[in-house]
């Protein structure tokens, strides 16, 4: 997807990158764009402002898609796709918000508008997903909230 790609872009790394290499390319990116090196210059700062938000958001946007951290969650994610049933679903640029019975909320990436409207006219749109999007989108948690 376009937003993958110009994140690794702005940082410079490919899908290939660990972890560890993500957060050092991070910490020296930020070593050389914070605000706080532009102490008398208020046109550097307010550009070095918006180069942070821009690598902090790319930063850890591509930790939470990274093969360790899916690793890392795969357990729980496996848990609530095949035993949760979803129970609100949402497109926004193609990103597919999903929420599960038991809280945990996954958001799936590049999935197309024409894929979502046969999951909104499925008969059962757990059951879509388990065959349509699990393992055919890049996933990531995107959250958590309290069951009642």
């Amino acid at each position: 997807m376009k937003r993958i790609g110009e994140h690794r872009k702005l940082l410079g790394v490919d899908n290939t990158a660990t972890l560890k290499e993500l957060k050092t390319i991070y910490r020296n990116t930020m070593k050389d764009t914070h605000p706080d090196k532009f102490v008398n210059d208020e046109a550097g700062q307010l550009e070095a402002e918006e180069k942070s938000k821009s690598v902090i958001e790319a930063y850890h946007f591509l930790v939470s898609i990274n093969p360790e951290t899916q690793e890392k969650y795969k357990e729980e994610y496996t848990e609530t796709i095949t035993t949760s049933i979803i129970t609100d679903f949402y497109l926004e640029k193609q990103i597919l918000k999903v929420q599960h019975l038991n809280g945990k909320m996954f958001e799936y990436i590049g999935v197309p508008r024409n894929i979502y409207i046969k999951m909104v006219n499925a008969d059962s749109p757990s059951r879509f997903a388990r065959r349509h999007i699990y393992g055919n989108f890049i996933y990531r948690k995107s959250g958590e909230v309290m069951a009642d």
